[in-house]
């Protein structure tokens, strides 16, 4: 169940952080329900994608392509065409963020095919991916902007790859600047704001010679947590607006942009399971509930903490004083990873009902059919207490609905 007053929340407070002329855009990695980016996309926010099936459930989301960024590291040859394809026919992505010079000049050679760039067709717009070499305040395998990881370039390496494009618009693709990305959860501000200033010095030493040169994409990687917690965007807004004001006015991007996905959905997200089996073991209790890895796949994946309460007990509604005890919460799957740890919780019994939090980012979009299991079907609760149906239970490998 996803809260759409979490999601205007979350959004209002991006705005306020970092108010237009930023561009502000959504990260579909996070959720990829059609209905949740469309509300999104109501709110102001463009759609960042990773591939053509993200790109396509924005535009049935109701984003334009003009408002749609693609990146992501794995895009194949068929991607680039498609993004080449647009433009040819006058509906060009916003830009396409490059993660390589291998990438760039394949992206070239079929830009060219299509002779964008010329005979009145305008050249596509890309970005360069810098691999900012910082080390991220967050979990290791969400530290996207260390200089080992697959994502980006090095500096040298950027810099090489824009040396073989021609500037102005006698290439068919146009170099206008620079996307990174630091980390997702961050737990502070310091390594994002190494990784922004790194991606400013570069457009404004590479934007003196090519003018077009113009924009600087931060990516996202805001934290959620219990406030205090964590640094709010507007903690990430005041370090980059001390970084611009730093700046002479001629060398600051003329152009900022910011793709949250996680800040803008996490939050706003439960997933209601019920109690299957419930055991003594040693350590303590274990109830097994009819939901876990193939609905949320971040705990197995890296031990990612997710809180779970007791939305009944014994089949009623748990007193505020009732006793708890250590639990653990194990999901229905064959693995022995499928779990989502210890909890306080009050007497469970089978067929009472449990929550999950935090579970609109990387839950939906990350799901899967292991075990021949039907995926979650998807409810919005709208701000006047009424539930709309977002998504159908999906159907198993087998094509059955089950549950």
């Amino acid at each position: 169940m996803t809260s759409v007053a979490a999601i205007e929340a979350a959004e209002a407070e991006l705005r306020a952080a970092f108010p237009d002329p930023w561009l502000r855009a959504f990260s579909l990695k996070a959720n990829d329900v059609p209905a949740i980016v469309g509300r999104l996309g109501g709110l102001g926010l463009g759609a960042n994608v990773v591939s053509a099936g993200e790109w396509a459930v924005a535009v049935r989301a109701g984003i334009p392509n003009w408002r749609i960024t693609l990146e992501g590291v794995g895009k194949s040859n068929a991607d680039l065409r498609a993004a080449v394809r647009a433009a040819a026919d006058g509906r060009p992505l916003r830009w396409v963020a490059v993660e390589s010079e291998e990438e760039l000049r394949a992206l070239r050679i079929i830009a060219e095919r299509a002779e964008l760039g010329r005979n009145g067709r305008p050249p596509l717009d890309v970005l360069l991916r810098l691999n900012p070499d910082v080390a991220p305040e967050t979990r290791a395998g969400l530290a996207v902007g260390r200089g080992a990881s697959k994502f980006g370039m090095a500096e040298t390496e950027l810099t090489t790859a824009l040396a073989a494009l021609p500037g102005g618009t006698a290439s068919a693709v146009r170099p206008r600047g620079v996307q990174l990305h630091v980390g997702s959860q961050l737990g502070a501000v310091d390594a994002w704001r190494d990784a922004v200033r790194r991606g400013l010095a570069l457009v404004g030493l590479v934007g003196a010679g090519r003018p077009e040169f113009d924009t600087l994409d931060v990516g996202g990687g805001f934290p959620v947590g219990d406030p205090g917690t964590v640094p709010a965007p507007a903690r990430f807004a005041r370090e980059a607006n001390r970084l611009l004001e730093a700046l002479p006015v001629e060398r600051r991007p003329r152009r900022l942009a910011v793709e949250p996905g996680r800040f803008l959905v996490a939050s706003s997200g439960w997933i209601v399971a019920s109690v299957l089996h419930v055991r003594d073991r040693a350590g303590g209790h274990v109830a097994v509930i009819d939901a876990g890895m193939t609905e949320l796949i971040r705990p197995a994946l890296y031990g990612a903490e997710h809180r779970v309460i007791a939305l009944t007990s014994g089949g009623a509604t748990p007193q505020p004083n009732a006793p708890t005890a250590r639990t653990r919460v194990d999901g229905p799957v064959c693995e022995s990873t499928d779990t989502l740890g210890n909890h306080e919780l009050p007497a469970l019994r089978r067929g009472d009902l449990v929550a999950i939090g935090d579970a609109g980012a990387y839950a939906a979009s990350m799901a899967m059919t292991y075990n021949g299991r039907s995926l979650a079907p998807q409810v919005l609760l709208e701000p006047d207490g009424t539930l709309t149906l977002a998504r159908r239970r999906g159907r198993s490998r087998a094509g059955i609905a089950t549950g």
